[in-house]
């Protein structure tokens, strides 16, 4: 938006306009796309009196601008009336969902058509693209999920079982609310089918309920769009995206601000995010941070039965087995092996039992040995700190001990991508919440704790030693 976009003018005497006019222009280049996304959601109703009648689409923008803009604009008022409001402006809001003549008009203005209320991480009302109806963006929405991502087609299991509780509580399925929830997970563990089944659960049972599902390239995108489409002077303050951390920030603080659901997933905890601002992290850790893990085995198999019961594919248990023992890391995987067995089973009309799984499975995901086990590891450790496996998995919590345990459940995690339930079950059955804070702390200690370091390396140098 530039300084000669159409502000609205109502029922002034010229000086007031005048002041008004300054008022707002002043406000405004504090963060000039966030002042012109809102503030075209609301109206100036006139100033008489030291009163300020304004009147928002929704409380959602009133709140909003109440929040993060009020302030400044009443203090710029105040400071241009002077003695003509010696008790200073006060502000009577009104909602309405037709705002007529908003504050912020980007020019071309739409033929009368009145713009959709702005979306936090979509374009400006005045794109090309905002001036659908809202019947347009809810089938562009319904068009990106997954109709098979449900909640009903999603498996449980110990890896799991957090998030899921999580993400199910979100879409208000009931249990604790944590807002924000952060799922972190590696790549085709279940965390976009638990967001695309957030999405159908809301639909499902609040049809009117406004959805946003948006990737952070796409709102990147989106800004820049913004930016571009009003042929803003300053857009070369993008480099480094500083700015677009700075209009996710206030996005994500007016959604939380008004209880709104966020739900974000990463391949990273917040506190693994690189060149993310700590206000960010901050914000991402203030709710729950519930991790997705590689299955186990028995959730593998569950997994390769659900999705040919979805599919319609005719799967033996030993069938199951040896798809879910020969792909470990990944689900999206396991799934497509099973797709290509049904093909293969289709194309060829042989049926899809054991020996035609492993002959499959051979020419394209042949297996490899072991080379290493957390025995491996345990037996590492035990001997660079010279302790017996016995007290590795005991419950002694001497400072030397516990520093051992510490690090052998960090190298399991590192080097073999273990689970936290897989390990704690490995390490005395200890709860996995014990273990993701073992991995974390030692990982933050090899940062900056030199000696902690070298004692990591040493133990890498002997496992890699055994693996020749």
């Amino acid at each position: 938006m530039t300084d000669s976009a159409p502000v609205s003018k109502a029922k002034m005497p010229s000086f007031s306009q005048a002041l008004w006019q300054k008022a707002i222009d002043e406000t405004r280049t504090r963060s000039p796309v966030s002042f012109e996304q809102w503030f075209s959601s609301v109206q100036f109703d006139g100033l008489s009196d030291g009163v300020l009648g304004l009147t928002a689409r929704d409380e959602f923008v009133r709140d909003w601008v109440k929040a993060h803009f009020l302030p400044d604009l009443l203090g710029n008022l105040n400071r241009l009336l002077g003695d003509a409001a010696p008790d200073g402006v006060r502000v009577e809001w009104r909602i309405c969902p037709a705002v007529d003549d908003p504050i912020c008009v980007a020019k071309p203005r739409p033929q009368r058509s009145r713009p959709p209320p702005p979306m936090p991480g979509s374009a400006p009302p005045s794109s090309p693209r905002s001036s659908q109806p809202p019947s347009s963006s809810r089938a562009a929405l319904i068009a990106a999920l997954n109709p098979k991502h449900t909640f009903p087609n999603f498996v449980v299991g110990p890896s799991n079982e957090l998030a899921y509780a999580a993400a199910f509580a979100s879409a208000g399925g009931g249990g604790p609310r944590y807002n924000p929830l952060f799922i972190a997970g590696g790549t085709g563990l279940g965390k976009t089918h638990l967001m695309h089944a957030i999405a159908h659960k809301v639909l499902e049972e609040r049809p009117d309920a406004r959805v946003i599902y948006v990737s952070a390239e796409h709102f990147t995108n989106e800004f820049i769009e913004a930016l571009q489409h009003h042929r803003m002077d300053d857009i070369q303050f993008l480099a480094g995206r500083e700015q677009t951390q700075e209009e996710f920030f206030h996005t994500f603080n007016a959604l939380h601000d008004a209880d709104k659901a966020i739900v974000v997933t990463s391949d990273k905890y917040p506190h693994q995010l690189q060149r993310m601002p700590e206000r960010l992290v901050s914000r991402f850790t203030s709710g729950l941070v519930a991790d997705v893990q590689v299955p186990q085995l028995e959730t593998r198999v569950a997994i390769v039965r659900k999705k040919a019961e979805i599919e319609g594919i005719l799967v033996g248990d030993e069938v199951a087995v040896l798809l879910a023992q020969s792909i470990q890391s990944n689900v999206r995987e396991l799934e497509g092996a099973l797709i290509r067995l049904a093909a293969k089973s289709s194309l060829t009309g042989r049926p899809i039992d054991a020996e035609f799984t492993r002959s499959e499975l051979a020419m394209v995901a042949p297996r490899r040995p072991e080379v290493m086990s957390v025995e491996d590891i345990q037996r590492a450790v035990c001997n660079h700190f010279r302790l017996s496996n016995a007290e590795l998995l005991s419950k002694d919590r001497h400072k030397s001990v516990a520093f051992a345990r510490q690090v052998a459940m960090y190298l399991c995690r590192q080097r073999l991508k273990c689970s936290f339930p897989e390990l704690g079950r490995a390490f005395g059955n200890r709860d996995h919440t014990t273990v993701m804070s073992a991995v974390r702390r030692v990982e933050a200690l090899r940062q900056k704790d030199p000696q902690v370091n070298a004692h990591l390396e040493a133990i890498e140098q002997r496992l890699a030693a055994s693996e020749e």
